[in-house]
């Protein structure tokens, strides 16, 4: 299987991906785009310094200026692709996966990101055939810059938390280490986890896995905290759990974070079709524009550009904002909650209970033979139904909904479904999982 991936390149160090690799990345890279100055960062593992001077020399005997960022997060990144006018951007990092992985994020201007539909897959081409450029008659310079303390002012600006407020923090030995400069002096929190260690010694980097929560559920439980957050690896997700230690769906987040920042500005939200349907009626509850995305970063962002969407949360914990060139910024969905939760007097648990008013499936993958198959017994199962494809099928039967989505890279169906009852929303659940596995 490629490393080549869907929104990035990612692989096992030693065995799929080498310095050696990286540089051939950078040597393409420039070919492809033509930069003439391109903004490089990395994550905390331990291969992630070379990879970074291997790709850095790829890029600069094509004559580009390399303006290094250095130890970062994910968020920074792109805030210093927009910021600094560059031409693109390589964050060198594997997110969430384990610490033999390592991987590239790759925008264009303006944080832009390239998927493989918009440049991954030819960059792949010219890599393997090696059909680069001629090397540059004068190499390119690289420059270091520490672009933290920008990053850190830009965001705080949106703070507003007139409580003080007491936060619990995981996280998770990776890069939320160094987002965390956001929030400093903002509250008062303390820290799970908080050395650099790409090995990921304690648990692994995901907030969209329970069991990533264990750690800070018991802490924040033992404790007297007004949330707790986990950071994913490179810090471009974060996961909350609400007072008592409970975790709070990731849909949950995005109405609550729509709710805070519409207090300020109106306008285009966007959430992602796997989301309950409490989103859209929040969102509209407080002026904004409710809109429906597909899955995916690269789609969610184009769709924000072209609406100049204020926000985009989805289901993954990756939460959008026009502040930071619409792209993530972990930090600053924590910020938009403690606003929140300072400014209401309530609880994050208080908050979230009106409109956690649905019972949601989750999402469950079965493995098929046939995808094609689940789609056309979908619409013969329920002829009924409103049906749309923004991403799979998505099909609305009188109080209840479901989606159905195939992967894009594995032979699996996912589904999403969500009803009005627990005992609906299981029902319906298993007749549909009896289907699409029957396919």
């Amino acid at each position: 299987m490629s490393i080549f991936k869907a929104y990035d390149i990612r692989g096992i160090v030693g065995t799929e991906l080498s310095e050696d690799l990286a540089f051939k990345i950078g040597r393409g890279f420039a070919t492809l785009l033509k930069p003439q100055t391109v903004v490089v960062a990395r994550d905390m593992r331990p291969h992630s310094p070379g990879m970074s001077e291997a790709l850095v020399r790829g890029l600069t005997v094509q004559g580009v200026n390399v303006i290094d960022i250095g130890l970062a997060s994910t968020p920074m990144c792109y805030y210093a692709n927009g910021s600094l006018g560059a031409d693109a951007s390589v964050m060198i990092t594997a997110s969430h996966n384990p610490g033999e992985y390592n991987g590239f994020k790759l925008c264009r201007a303006n944080a832009v990101p390239i998927s493989g539909q918009t440049g991954i897959k030819e960059l792949e081409q010219i890599v393997l055939r090696e059909n680069f450029d001629p090397e540059a008659a004068e190499a390119g310079t690289v420059t270091a810059k520490d672009i933290v303390p920008e990053y850190v002012a830009h965001i705080r600006a949106f703070a507003n938390i007139p409580k003080p407020l007491h936060l619990c923090v995981d996280y998770a030995n990776a890069m939320g280490i160094a987002e965390s400069a956001v929030l400093k002096g903002l509250f008062t929190y303390d820290e799970l986890f908080a050395d650099y260690d790409g090995s990921f010694p304690n648990h692994e980097a995901n907030p969209l896995d329970e069991e990533t929560f264990e750690a800070l559920q018991e802490k924040v439980r033992a404790g007297s905290y007004d949330f707790g957050i986990a950071f994913d690896g490179d810090a471009d997700r974060v996961g909350f759990v609400d007072e008592n230690g409970d975790i709070v769906s990731m849909d949950m987040i995005t109405a609550l974070i729509a709710e805070s920042l519409l207090q300020q500005e109106k306008g285009v939200v966007f959430y992602d079709l796997r989301s309950s349907k409490a989103v859209k009626e929040l969102i509209e509850e407080n002026g904004g524009e409710a809109r429906m995305c597909r899955v995916g970063h690269a789609f969610i962002k184009a769709q924000m550009r072209e609406a100049n969407a204020v926000f985009a949360g989805e289901l993954s914990g990756h939460y959008y904002f026009r502040e930071n060139f619409f792209t993530e910024s972990s930090g600053l969905a924590v910020i938009y909650i403690a606003n929140l939760v300072s400014q209401s007097g309530k609880t994050l648990s208080e908050l979230v209970a009106p409109i956690r008013k649905y019972f949601a499936s989750g999402e469950i993958n079965s493995r098929v033979k046939d995808p094609q198959a689940v789609f056309a017994k979908v619409r013969e199962t329920f002829p009924e139904a409103t049906t749309f494809e923004l991403d799979g099928l998505s099909v609305e039967i009188e109080d209840w909904w479901f989606n159905v989505r195939m992967s894009n890279t594995e032979p699996l169906c996912r589904l999403n479904l969500e009803a009005p009852t627990r005992e609906k929303m299981e029902s319906k659940r298993d007749q549909l999982l009896d289907l699409i596995r029957s396919c």
